[in-house]
């Protein structure tokens, strides 16, 4: 994929409050996904210039290929929010002059790109706007926040979406120009997820990773499981990810939270592991005999698709962006977060018959491989890029 594979002297830059990498302060969701595509990207050709701002310093490094600048917060006397917004938008425009970057990206998440200005096209990539999580969580949203995220989006030359439902909601929310949206999913680099025995697992293992946020579904989860143990008294549930605070009821724990959700019988088999380094993830991914996503709220779910890149049955949500994901009964499942019951039926079934969560990890990595292969998804991206450069 060389040659023409130049795409033109295509040259991406992304703008970004965080980026999967040892230098930068934060890398969640996002960041993982601009780090896959930039990555793709650069296989092809293409130039990538990633900026990631609200760092502890100035610097400019190479990651794979990848030119990263880290943009440091600065602190102002007066309108912060928007002087900042206009350094970053100096910096990037001078870089897009030095070096010839041809469009720009960003995410639609708290609008940061409101108020700043670019001689080349700007994409916003919906990741989920504040907005859209309040409507989905059903949470009052702050109108500063509302703000500045249509102001972005509407001054962006065009959108993409990784769901149908996503560009859907965002674009009745902030009454967007349908002809700018384009849905592409996120993609995993899936030489990067190998499971070589995906018949071996240690049975009787449920697996959720990702934040510990209400928005997630754990509240759910924990009622889900309390139904498990009841069928199933040697049933283990695994919780890896960063603990969150708890923004309907203020508490700093959503983990504290959590463990009064627990019959005292379910508690003695939940095991919370942390925060874990990228690199133990997918061995406990490998370990598990299901994975389970109950989310309320999300734009895509990148952890399902990795999970179900190493071959894993996973229990997902019913709603919305999950449709995009799985075909149920098929390559996974997809149940309501507040069906207790009946999700915890299916996990249970699941534990009993070790045959059909191999079956359903094989054909989860096949619909991955046909949907979410990141050197695919690249190619997508490409062709997107290049009808706005024209």
């Amino acid at each position: 994929m060389e040659g023409d594979r130049n795409h033109h002297k295509l040259h991406i830059g992304f703008i970004t409050p965080e980026y999967a990498h040892p230098k930068v302060t934060k890398a969640a969701g996002i960041g993982t996904s601009i780090k896959n595509l930039a990555k793709a990207l650069v296989k092809t050709g293409v130039s990538v210039t990633v900026f990631v701002y609200h760092q502890t310093e100035d610097i400019t490094l190479n990651d794979e290929g990848v030119t990263l600048h880290l943009i440091r917060s600065k602190k102002y006397k007066f309108f912060g929010w928007y002087r900042y917004r206009k350094h970053i938008e100096r910096y990037v425009s001078k870089t897009c002059v030095q070096t010839g970057i041809n469009v720009l990206e960003a995410p639609d998440w708290t609008g940061i790109t409101a108020f700043m200005s670019f001689k080349v096209p700007l994409v916003l990539r919906l990741h989920g706007t504040d907005a859209y999580f309040c409507e989905l969580e059903g949470r009052p949203q702050k109108a500063k926040n509302f703000f500045f995220e249509k102001k972005a989006l509407k001054v962006a030359d065009a959108y993409a979406s990784p769901s149908q439902f996503t560009a859907d909601r965002t674009q009745k929310l902030f009454g967007l120009d349908q002809r700018k949206l384009c849905v592409i999913p996120n993609g995993v680099i899936v030489e990067n997820f190998q499971n070589d025995t995906p018949e071996t697992f240690e049975e009787n293992t449920i697996l959720y990773f990702g934040t510990l946020i209400r928005k997630k579904g754990l509240f759910h989860l924990a009622k889900i499981f309390n139904h498990v143990i009841e069928k199933n008294p040697n049933a283990r549930l695994i919780l890896m990810g960063s603990d969150a605070s708890d923004i309907s009821t203020g508490a700093k724990s959503t983990w504290q939270l959590l463990q009064t959700e627990f019959s005292s019988e379910a508690r003695q088999q939940v095991h919370y592991l942390g925060k874990v380094q990228y690199e133990e993830i997918q061995q406990q991914i490998r370990k598990a005999q299901v994975c389970v996503f109950p989310s309320l709220a999300e734009t895509f779910g990148m952890v399902t698709i990795e999970a179900m890149a190493l071959q894993k049955a996973v229990v997902n949500t019913n709603i919305g962006w999950a449709n995009d994901l799985i075909e149920d009964g098929v390559s996974g499942y997809l149940i309501a977060p507040d069906d207790h019951e009946e999700y915890a039926n299916q996990i249970a079934k699941l534990l009993t018959n070790k045959g059909e969560c191999v079956e359903v990890g094989k054909e989860a990595l096949k619909y991955v491989e046909q949907h979410f292969d990141m050197t695919k998804i690249a190619l997508r991206n490409i062709e997107f890029y290049k009808e706005l450069i024209g």
